[in-house]
């Protein structure tokens, strides 16, 4: 027995594959800033000593070239002599991180040929990394000649910055000034 054709099933078939295509533009359209796969975020383990993840980030952060000992070694030292500014260290750290963490920051978009620097909210994870990077990079920039060893210049920054002071504050600022001069764009955000 052959089948009839059903009046009209092409156009049907068509309105279908149509309609597949809009989806997949309108998908595409409106999630262009995922990622094609899904993907599990990584746990991230605590340190040995202290049980914080700050410190942890904190040290895989300074780790050079994979040595995570010489790291672990210079954070656990400032941590030794941090106890002798204050009685609880990690407190000292967490106030210090908290200080220099941003509230926004600037992310360029680009719109009809020109470039804008939009306004947005730092995320929680996103603030830790650049307070801990902006703190390192200031210890980084300290002279050798005050400060002979790295764990000092980390030590003098981490109190400075607990005292909103220092070079890593004056990064925050900076940046939060930048995006507070494009508050016009921020409508522009996606």
């Amino acid at each position: 027995m052959k089948k009839e054709p059903v009046p009209g099933q092409n156009t049907v078939q068509k309105n279908q594959e149509l309609n597949r295509r809009e989806q997949k533009f309108l998908f595409r359209a409106i999630n262009k800033n995922m990622p094609r796969h899904s993907y599990k975020k990584r746990v991230f383990k605590k340190d040995k000593l202290f049980d914080s993840l700050e410190v942890a980030k904190l040290i895989n952060y300074l780790m050079i070239d994979g040595k995570k000992a010489v790291a672990e070694g210079l954070v656990y030292k400032m941590m030794d002599e941090l106890k002798k500014h204050s009685d609880e260290p990690l407190k000292l750290l967490h106030l210090a991180i908290e200080n220099v963490s941003p509230i926004h920051e600037v992310k360029a978009r680009r719109l009809g040929g020109a470039s804008y620097l939009v306004p947005t909210e730092v995320r929680r994870d996103r603030k830790l990394k650049l307070a801990l990077n902006w703190i390192i990079d200031a210890a980084k920039a300290r002279t050798n000649k005050e400060f002979h060893t790295f764990d000092q210049k980390l030590l003098v920054e981490i109190v400075e910055a607990s005292k909103n002071q220092g070079a890593a504050i004056a990064k925050k600022a900076q940046t939060e000034k930048l995006a507070d001069a494009n508050k016009a764009f921020s409508h522009l955000k996606w």
